[in-house]
């Protein structure tokens, strides 16, 4: 992952049959859940998982890191997403907040709340806290909101996603008083406009004649705001209603008054709808219509939907830890965007709360995701792996055919062609994809998916001997493609170093004497570029990968085949076996092309763990890794698995990756531990990092990664991959 401006880059079941009609429309379509009905409604204690309330002040969110701090709610690949209002913000009261909507690549509130209900009697105003504060909750899959508005009318608000374009909001008003109450309903809202042109003048208002819409201009600031002006988004209501706009703002009212009996109860509904072509609007129009006809079936689907999810996350999860799996739960479904622009398939972005990670979909990232995505939504995690594959390189490419077979390093909504800066394939990222696709199959059985994969699977291994195997010794090197931007060997230190995914770690720098070599093909073709080092995690990556390409070849009938990545995984577990540990340090480090040498003087690094994750290590070397492991000068910290030993002279607990923690390294630690038999250890470290990592058992956000000596929250919240290996954590697996 890169956090920084990459400017130098050129079906589910439903419940009744009024459900099935809807999904034949497609209005219901989501990823199929593991196992979604047979569930019993979640618990009180899922509520409020994250802490999601919170109104924007400005249209751009982001404090000086460009973080979000409002944490929002997203469901079924939504680009749009809401917050709860602020406990006593009765400006706010009657809507949720937002929505957030994304630009293409770039997150912005449209409104502080664009769509306020209201209710009158005899043409004056109720108060919503009339009857006190109202209450204002999250639960798995809805947003919730109830009003005592005095002698006995009482409101509830709820906000679902019906589609991956819109949400279904369903404001209930119910009569429990003594007599009949008739009542008018009108709604408000208004636009909170970007500060600097040209984003200022993008959103405007359109009254229709269900609602209200806004249109959006078009803008391409690459590295803020990209619209191609047939954006959309719209409000529609279930009932008749008349609209007027004044400006930056609006006034929906409904057509008629409403008469409550004792007893009785109105629902009005109405959708809101984000979408970017004028082919989705017309699409989602149809949708829209099916779900204001049934309402009450898309309310049944959904909460049936997220009761399965809730049951696969939880799946063998300790009582005392279900609200963090629920909670990684809420995080990875809020970051899953459904496909556009150049994103062919549903996937996982890293975050939506972090400006650089809103609208794109990185390799590595994805390979996580999907293992723990595949807990609760296989299909969507078959997805998120064919949204990167649907970008491999193709021996027929047109600008980079010596490349056939690489992933690129991460994909946008905009490519470079549409003006896209933050599309990179200067670089790729570590070999996970195999493991990856084996870990999906083991959760939906679906051998259809591992014939489809295997190709491309050989591919991608093919080419990192191809391409960054430079002594043609067995053991690859990170690096760099020919490539635009890798146009100095200083940018092709750096692509490499982001190639292996842990930006700017010590074993890296040029200070310590990293450069990059030229690797050609027999007739002299650049091929592209490696470090001049080999790195100990990409080759046990390797090893693991050939590992699982010999069992999907196995489970698809290919029988040499499997034999063939059996030997190719053992000889290359042999290799880093007896050419990365160092004995005398008992640590496994990368080691410079030519010599061989161990490059201990760079410090240990948390990479040296995973020949252990992967089985690579012989049972001696795993002891000693162990014992680093262990040790609260070493890896054993305040929150466990630094990426850079305490004892490191560049050491640094908050310098992203020199130091702080991160949760894909802490789980091949602890699947490292757990495989050589130090399950006691392992259970130990999780128990520590689960109670010191900040936020994690209460309602604050799954972060990036994390202070190894306080546990303070670092970087990113709301972070994907953080979120998606909490889940093997929180059952004690390998």
């Amino acid at each position: 992952m890169t956090r920084r401006r990459v400017r130098n880059l050129t079906a589910h079941r439903t419940v009744g049959a009024l459900t099935a009609l809807l999904l034949a429309a497609g209005a219901l379509a989501v990823p199929q859940t593991a196992a979604a009905h047979g569930h019993p409604e979640p618990p009180p204690a899922y509520a409020d998982v994250l802490d999601l309330h919170g109104t924007p002040t400005a249209a751009e969110p982001g404090d000086d890191e460009d973080n979000n701090p409002v944490t929002v709610f997203a469901d079924r690949g939504s680009w749009h997403a809401y917050a709860l209002p602020e406990a006593g913000d009765e400006d706010a009261y009657g809507g949720f907040s937002g929505p957030l909507y994304i630009a293409q690549e770039y997150p912005w509130w449209l409104s502080k709340s664009f769509s306020r209900i209201r209710l009158t009697e005899n043409g004056r105003p109720l108060d919503l806290a009339g009857g006190g504060a109202p209450r204002s909750t999250s639960l798995p899959g809805r947003l919730l909101q109830s009003y005592d508005l005095g002698r006995g009318l009482h409101l509830t608000l709820e906000l679902r996603f019906a589609t991956g374009r819109t949400a279904l909001i369903r404001a209930e008003v119910r009569n429990t008083g003594p007599a009949p109450r008739t009542l008018g309903a009108d709604w408000t809202g208004s636009l909170l406009r970007p500060a600097d042109k040209p984003m200022r003048d993008a959103p405007s208002l359109t009254a229709t004649g269900s609602g209200v819409g806004v249109d959006f201009a078009r803008v391409r600031e690459m590295w803020d705001y990209l619209t191609d002006g047939t954006e959309r988004f719209e409000v529609t209501h279930k009932d008749r209603v008349r609209t007027t706009v004044d400006g930056d703002s609006y006034r929906t009212e409904a057509a008629k008054p409403v008469t409550l009996a004792p007893g009785r109860s109105h629902s009005f509904d109405w959708t809101e709808s984000y979408t970017f072509t004028a082919a989705e609007r017309t699409k989602e129009q149809a949708r829209v219509r099916g779900v204001l006809a049934r309402p009450a079936a898309v309310v049944s689907a959904s909460d049936a939907r997220w009761r399965g999810y809730v049951a696969g996350v939880t799946r063998g999860v300790p009582a005392d830890r279900r609200r963090t799996a629920v909670k990684s739960l809420q995080t990875l479904v809020t970051n899953w965007r459904g496909a556009a622009g150049r994103i062919k398939h549903d996937g996982i972005t890293p975050s939506i709360s972090y400006k650089w990670f809103t609208g794109g979909i990185w390799a590595w990232d994805t390979w996580k995701q999907a293992v723990g995505t595949a807990r609760f939504a296989p299909d969507l995690a078959q997805s998120q792996i064919r949204s990167m594959f649907d970008w491999q390189i193709r021996p027929d490419s047109a600008t980079r055919p010596q490349d056939a077979g690489m992933i690129p390093d991460v994909i946008f909504y905009n490519d470079p062609e549409r003006g896209g800066g933050n599309w990179n394939e200067r670089n790729s990222k570590p070999p996970l994809a195999a493991w990856a696709v084996w870990e999906v199959y083991a959760k939906s059985g679906d051998r259809a998916f591992l014939r489809e994969m295997y190709p491309k699977l050989v591919a991608y291994q093919d080419w990192w001997y191809r391409n960054r195997d430079h002594d043609r010794d067995g053991l690859a090197e990170y690096g760099a493609t020919v490539d635009p931007a890798n146009d100095s060997p200083e940018q092709r230190r750096l692509a490499a170093a982001w190639e292996s995914g842990m930006d700017n770690a010590p074993r890296f720098d040029a200070g310590l004497g990293t450069g990059t070599v030229a690797n050609r093909a027999a007739g002299g073709t650049l091929l592209g570029y490696s470090i001049d080092q080999e790195s100990v995690d990409l080759n046990s990556y390797l090893a693991a990968d050939q590992g699982y390409l010999a069992r999907i070849a196995g489970a698809i009938g290919r029988g040499a085949d499997a034999r063939h990545w059996k030997q190719r995984s053992t000889a290359t577990s042999a290799a880093v076996r007896t050419t990365m540990y160092d004995p005398a340090d008992g640590w496994f480090h990368d080691i410079a092309l030519g010599t061989g040498a161990p490059l201990t003087a760079r410090g240990r690094g948390i990479e040296g763990a995973v020949p252990l994750w992967t089985g690579t290590a012989s049972a001696a070397q795993a002891r000693a890794v162990r014992d680093k492991l262990t040790d609260p000068a070493e890896f054993a910290t305040t929150v466990p698995f630094p990426t850079v030993a305490k004892s490191s002279p560049y050491f640094s607990p908050t310098a992203y990756w020199r130091g702080p923690v991160w949760f894909d390294q802490a789980y091949f630690a602890l699947g490292g531990l757990r495989r050589y038999g130090y399950g006691k250890d392992a259970d130990a470290l999780t128990d520590r990092l689960l109670t010191h990592a900040s936020g994690l058992t209460g309602n604050g956000p799954i972060m990036e990664n994390y202070d190894p000596t306080t546990g303070a929250p670092l970087n990113s919240p709301d972070f994907s991959w953080s979120a998606a290996l909490l889940l093997p954590m929180l059952t004690g697996e390998k």
